[in-house]
């Protein structure tokens, strides 16, 4: 059973449905007609999407599938997604999502990297996921979502006639992003035995969901962290009917907002942009007064977008400050406006972080230095088969992003700046070092360093600095050949939007290359 606690939210009188994965299926014994996803293909409710998680997990376990077996997801936002979430978390399995705007090639690595079992992948990206088996032959379960992908099963013929009733044996699973890194290669983000971060549950906890009444909209792509455990899972396990976004659409946003009285959503800066670039006139012709909680991270807000937000819909904004690794920092509209750029106080009882200078000592109160966050003592990220990468993402008990930062004298933390080595440009992390190594294979290139320079709308984009090779004439004729290059290679999304020629570029005595100074020509 569930029931509301003082506030009105769910609260799961079976603690054990949590931590198997079944709220759902508390959720479908006491509410079955209550909406639960709604995409562009229809409405679902609670039982239905419930009957189909079971069906599928026995899909997986009678093609051989055992507890701790990873199941790799390439699909778009539609609901079975949010079947194969649910699914996962009940039958004790792994899951990593994938983003689709990666070639073939990028995709294959990645469900060949985290030794999935199966593959479930949509049918829009049919070029991608058939051409990622290529790259991962290990796969023994594929399944194609909303129509045929050459060497793949249908989804739904492998689920019909499936028993829909709640397993007996539960098992809770897990998730397993992939985040890139200064060595180019993506890396899998793992924690024993958890299924988000320290921050997920704390901040989903400032939603105070009212199921019966509530309406979540999910703006952002699922193979995303944030849209993924904040935007879905949250409201989700508290029962709240979600709306999916096909893909993101300022005016669209407005009418979904007021066609089913959203109250609750997540979104990043890049969409506040976008949602105030529309006129004044046009803006108050939607109806928003549903809204209650808006909560936005993944890259930084300018303080002038944030404040006219706050302005039109209200003190409902909550802040956070987090990674696929981990994080902890969360702030409301209030405190914000008291303390203007700030990504919010330092609880000791929850969290601590230092923050220290290159020699690793604690820079004095209001002082700029490198921000360190303490981990937790059980459910530490680890970096999936990658030990050496992991033990170099720690000092001692914390770890870093590369976010550089001060502490003022009431405790709140304020970011000034970050690692020249990441790129956040509308909300996504690029790491550039992924984006030099494509350059490098052409023979053109003798050296390239690929920054992130300024931008009004996106908050970043890239841009590459390349050395050619002896012999070679820099021409705008090169640099054309060059980003299409890049575009053959990699995602769009982390392709040079422009390209720079240098006679030389700054390295350390180690060879490293000295990204910070490339990049203060353009900042």
């Amino acid at each position: 059973m569930a029931q509301l606690d003082e506030h009105g939210r769910t609260r799961l009188m079976y603690p054990e449905a949590t931590e198997r994965g079944m709220a759902l299926a508390v959720h479908a014994r006491t509410n079955p007609e209550r909406l639960a996803i709604e995409d562009r293909h229809g409405s679902h409710t609670f039982g239905e999407l419930n009957s189909r998680a079971n069906q599928l997990v026995r899909v997986f376990r009678e093609r051989g599938l055992e507890a701790g077996d990873g199941i790799a997801l390439l699909c778009s936002n539609r609901v079975e997604f949010v079947e194969t979430y649910a699914a996962v978390l009940r039958g004790g399995f792994r899951l990593t999502t994938i983003n689709w705007h990666l070639t073939a090639e990028e995709a294959g690595y990645i469900v060949a990297d985290c030794e999935a079992k199966a593959f479930v992948a949509d049918v829009r990206f049919s070029d991608t996921g058939g051409g990622a088996l290529k790259y991962a032959p290990d796969t023994t379960l594929q399944l194609s979502v909303g129509g045929s992908i050459p060497g793949f099963e249908d989804y739904e013929s492998a689920l019909r006639g499936m028993d829909t009733t709640d397993l007996v044996d539960p098992i809770l699973g897990n998730t397993m992003l992939y985040t890139s890194g200064t060595t180019g290669r993506p890396k899998g983000v793992f924690r024993e035995g958890a299924t988000r971060s320290s921050l997920t549950g704390p901040i989903v906890a400032t939603a105070v969901f009212q199921p019966e009444q509530d309406r979540n909209l999910i703006t952002g792509p699922l193979y995303h962290a944030a849209p993924l455990l904040i935007n879905m899972a949250g409201p989700l396990e508290a029962g709240v009917g979600s709306i999916l976004m096909d893909r993101w659409d300022a005016r669209e946003a407005l009418r979904l907002i007021e066609k089913h009285g959203v109250t609750h959503s997540h979104l990043v800066p890049t969409m506040f942009h976008r949602l105030l670039q529309i006129p004044a006139a046009e803006r108050a012709e939607f109806d928003v007064s549903s809204l209650r909680w808006i909560v936005h991270g993944a890259a930084p807000c300018p303080d002038h977008i944030k404040a006219d937000m706050i302005d039109w819909w209200g003190p409902i904004l909550y802040e956070y400050y987090a990674a696929t690794e981990g994080g902890g920092f969360w702030i409301s509209s209030e405190e914000w406006s008291r303390k203007p750029g700030s990504v919010g106080r330092i609880d000791p009882e929850r969290f601590s972080i230092r923050v220290v200078d290159e020699s690793g000592d604690d820079v004095a109160l209001g002082e700029i230095g490198t921000v360190y966050f303490k981990a937790p003592e059980s459910g530490r990220f680890e970096y999936f088969k990658a030990p050496e990468k992991t033990t170099s993402a720690y000092r001692g008990d914390y770890y870093t992003m590369g976010d550089l930062g001060r502490v003022d004298e009431d405790d709140y933390l304020f970011l000034t700046g970050r690692s020249a080595e990441l790129i956040i440009s509308g909300g996504v992390n690029i790491y550039p070092a992924e984006v030099d190594a494509i350059l490098l294979r052409h023979p053109a290139v003798s050296d390239v360093a690929t920054i992130g320079i300024p931008n009004d709308e996106w908050g970043e984009e890239v841009k590459a600095v390349v050395q050619v090779d002896e012999g070679v004439i820099a021409s705008e004729g090169l640099a054309m050949e060059l980003l299409a290059f890049a575009r053959e290679h990699l995602a769009h999304y982390k392709c040079p939007r422009s390209l720079d020629f240098a006679e030389a570029l700054p390295r350390l005595d180690s060879g490293k290359i000295q990204r910070g100074k490339v990049r203060d020509r353009y900042v």
